[in-house]
């Protein structure tokens, strides 16, 4: 749940994106996501191939061959540009400096933007053709000049009423903004069964992890955020990691048409059921906002009942990038992007790209469902056409 207290920075961290604001004709100005690695697109240190291999060209830090979720969500209706990472460099001193790839130009420039704030350390990087952002820690200071100016007249007053007047400043721009919620949770979770922690034990955490998560979907609201998009958790039980690494020789620990691991996937549920009566106390609250959930759940578990129905000829439970000996081509030791793997010969007939993360295949489908339907109810591009 550490993951989770970043909210507050990644908050500070809107507030001064809000003061540089873009216009734009489109229903939505920007879009905010937050999240961790399934969401993330540069703040986990992946610097080579085969990650990236499939749009880039290159590792961008994604941890897929390519396109995310949240990068089809942006580009395929508003132009928003795909998230870009930091580049890092080395200054002839032999200590790390950053710069910005591509550079960004001058802030007084008026354009839509995209900003992505994840909670595992997230790195500084651009944003959009106009403004420059960093949801990070001590690296923060190279990206802030870019802000800068525009806050100077701030620079000497109080920290409660530079919030006051940003919030001020942000009001009307936040309502015309997307924010992306999550998912949050698996890493809380995925980390305590790594360390052998049981099911039963973990799934007390459960409530606490909504609980944070709830308060910050309602300081968004606050700050003025009146469309969210929350996404639950997937079934992780369907993940070439889990079917692995915990596999038992009871079949009835397995779903009879997906193949996924049941009390994994109870888990999920339980997290997601949480999470949607949460999402309805909240949405009786502010009755005036929009709060919509996004079923990760079930659309994976629709693709692992017919993975032919989406393309996934090769199915939705084996690895495309490792290597093991099992059905699940996945093995601990032979990961992604580490010592004797291989990447099967068409990536876009796997649902599952390194064991617990998807492939850019499996993100166009899952962004198709939340942007269209039925997987995010209504679908995101009907209401932001209203």
């Amino acid at each position: 749940m550490n993951n989770l207290l970043r909210f507050a920075h990644h908050l500070l961290l809107l507030l001064l994106l809000c003061y540089l604001r873009p216009s734009s004709s489109s229903r939505y100005d920007a879009l905010f996501n937050f999240g961790d690695s399934m969401s993330d697109t540069g703040n986990v240190q992946i610097s080579t191939l085969p990650y990236g291999m499939t749009f880039f060209g290159n590792a961008t830090g994604r941890c897929s061959d390519g396109r995310l979720v949240i990068d089809f969500i942006g580009t395929s209706s508003w132009g928003f540009p795909c998230f870009r990472r930091r580049k890092r460099t080395t200054t002839s001193g032999g200590g790390p400096t950053s710069r910005w790839w591509p550079p960004p130009p001058s802030p007084s420039t008026s354009s839509t933007t995209a900003t992505s704030a994840r909670d595992s350390g997230s790195t500084p990087r651009s944003t959009s053709k106009s403004t420059a952002s960093d949801a990070s820690s001590p690296p923060s200071a190279a990206p802030l000049k870019v802000v800068a100016p525009p806050l100077s007249p701030l620079a000497h007053r109080p920290f409660d009423e530079i919030t006051d007047l940003l919030l001020a400043e942000c009001k009307e721009f936040l309502r015309r903004s997307l924010f992306i919620v999550g998912e949050f949770g698996g890493n809380d979770y995925s980390t305590a069964l790594f360390f052998a922690r049981p099911v039963g034990e973990v799934s007390t955490f459960v409530p606490h992890v909504i609980d944070a998560l709830r308060h910050g979907v309602e300081r968004l609201i606050e700050l003025g955020a009146v469309d969210l998009v929350v996404p639950g958790v997937l079934p992780v039980g369907c993940f070439p990691l889990y079917l692995t690494n915990y596999r038992s020789l009871d079949p009835d620990d397995y779903g009879p048409r997906t193949g996924c691991a049941r009390r994994y996937n109870a888990l999920s549920w339980l997290h997601n059921t949480l999470l949607r009566r949460a999402l309805d106390q909240l949405r009786r609250k502010h009755p005036a906002v929009s709060i919509r959930y996004a079923d990760y759940y079930s659309q994976i578990i629709d693709i692992a009942v017919d993975p032919s129905k989406y393309g996934f000829t090769d199915g939705a439970l084996r690895t495309c990038c490792g290597g093991g000996d099992n059905i699940y081509n996945y093995d601990q030791k032979r990961r992604c992007n580490e010592k004797n793997y291989s990447v099967c010969a068409n990536v876009s007939t796997h649902v599952n790209w390194d064991g617990i993360h998807m492939t850019e295949a499996a993100h166009r489908v899952i962004a198709d469902g939340w942007l269209r339907g039925p997987y995010v109810d209504p679908p995101i591009l009907i209401s932001s056409s209203s």
